[in-house]
């Protein structure tokens, strides 16, 4: 069976191979130059994120609602989050080497400024949706690294609300991704 327009979704879904190539073809270069952009600077990550996208496609096609968005929405959706971790591991990596091993050029730091700014906006962005409170939590535990019982006795919080609202937080984060999406 050939896969077009109208059924592209249906071969992907009964695991024919079809359904990706077509959306290779026919989103490759919408989805590419969402993951180029995020990934300014270091085009030998752009291949495996790609490749990293299509395989997401692939086995998340079911959480794909028609009547929330189109395929091309959702499917640039995949490809923004998935160059966004991408950012975020490239940026543990660099935070993981010796400094005193590596020499810095002036294009490696700035290529880390890069980075480090567009994780900034990216997590600033999505963090704008929470209360004062809720996003100083967020920032604490999964930006600083900080576990919850220093939160907790930091902030003068019970370590149940503490996990209370990561759980909201997080809840509200996923509806405005999905939303965003539309």
């Amino acid at each position: 069976m050939k896969a077009n327009e109208d059924n592209f979704i249906s071969l992907i879904k009964k695991r024919r191979e079809e359904g990706i190539r077509y959306v290779m073809e026919e989103y490759g270069g919408l989805l590419q130059s969402i993951v180029k952009k995020r990934l300014y600077g270091m085009p030998d990550k752009v291949e495996e994120c790609m490749n990293d996208i299509f395989f997401g496609i692939w086995n998340n096609i079911g959480s794909f609602d028609p009547k929330r968005s189109s395929f091309k929405s959702w499917a640039a959706g995949v490809a923004r989050f998935q160059a966004i971790d991408y950012l975020r591991r490239y940026g543990k990596q660099l935070q993981q080497e010796s400094w005193e091993e590596v020499e810095l050029s002036a294009e490696d730091e700035n290529l880390n400024r890069l980075v480090e700014s567009e994780i900034s906006r990216e997590t600033r962005e999505l963090l704008d949706c929470l209360k004062p409170k809720d996003r100083e939590i967020f920032a604490r535990i999964f930006i600083q690294d900080q576990d919850v019982e220093t939160v907790s006795m930091e902030m003068g919080l019970p370590r149940t609300a503490v996990y209370n609202k990561i759980s909201r937080g997080k809840k509200k984060l996923r509806s405005m991704a999905e939303g965003s999406r539309e």
